[in-house]
């Protein structure tokens, strides 16, 4: 008489086609890789280094917008004037040759780039670093400063009530033009300007990421001991 076999849809007991047993002390089994807690670490890293990086661009930002006023003021006094006069029925430019108006859109566009360069050296000397939150609020911060320059001269400037004023003064005298933008363009000069030279800073003087070492990941790896090999089964052993 032979032995009764084992029915082929039952394993029989210590086959590999069952699933492996719990080691003592019911601790997860296979142990979970030791990248997972690696990447855990490393996202929860970088979420906080983009909110710093977000906090820094929104502070530069302000910090540039305020020296927009600096340049309002600057404009008012440093761009050129041009002259009117009244003849009694109508007000006319007295030096029609005269090249106030391109002057002073000329004054407002240097003005600007030279603060854009500046603001851009600050930033960098303040973070020594790049960043995609801290270039856009810089160049938000000078665009939002050109525009706060723009209505700082214009309103601190001569009247924009050219006939009234004309009528207060009387005919033949000589009064200066309100201070006027007429190149709109010009206000994008201060954030073209921060973001170029921000960037050449960056790349020239930033330090530099340090390189992935390969070498500890798999000193790790070879240190880490290997699973308890299974006990051999019926099958493993042959018939």
């Amino acid at each position: 008489m032979t032995a009764p076999l084992t029915p082929p849809h039952q394993p029989p007991h210590g086959s590999s086609d069952g699933p492996a047993p719990s080691p003592a002390g019911g601790a997860e089994w296979p142990p979970p890789h030791p990248s997972a807690s690696w990447r855990a670490g490393d996202e929860a890293e970088e979420k906080q280094d983009l909110a710093a990086e977000v906090r820094q661009g929104a502070l530069a930002a302000v910090a540039v917008t305020a020296t927009g006023l600096l340049l309002g003021l600057l404009w008012l006094w440093l761009a050129p004037r041009v002259p009117l006069i009244s003849d009694g029925r109508a007000v006319l430019i007295k030096d029609n040759e005269g090249e106030g108006a391109i002057g002073g859109d000329a004054v407002f566009a240097l003005l600007a780039l030279g603060f854009g360069a500046l603001t851009a050296a600050g930033v960098f000397l303040w973070r020594k670093r790049g960043g995609i939150p801290l270039v856009v609020g810089l160049a938000l911060g000078g665009l939002l400063g050109s525009l706060l320059a723009w209505g700082v001269g214009t309103l601190l400037g001569p009247t924009h009530d050219v006939a009234g004023h004309a009528r207060e003064l009387g005919a033949g005298v000589t009064f200066d033009a309100p201070l006027e933008l007429h190149a709109y363009g010009a206000v994008l000069a201060w954030p073209i300007a921060a973001m170029l030279v921000h960037l050449g800073l960056t790349a020239l003087f930033a330090p530099r990421d340090p390189e992935p070492d390969g070498d500890a990941h798999g000193a790790f790896y070879a240190a880490t001991p290997d699973p308890v090999p299974r006990a051999a089964g019926p099958d493993d052993r042959g018939h």
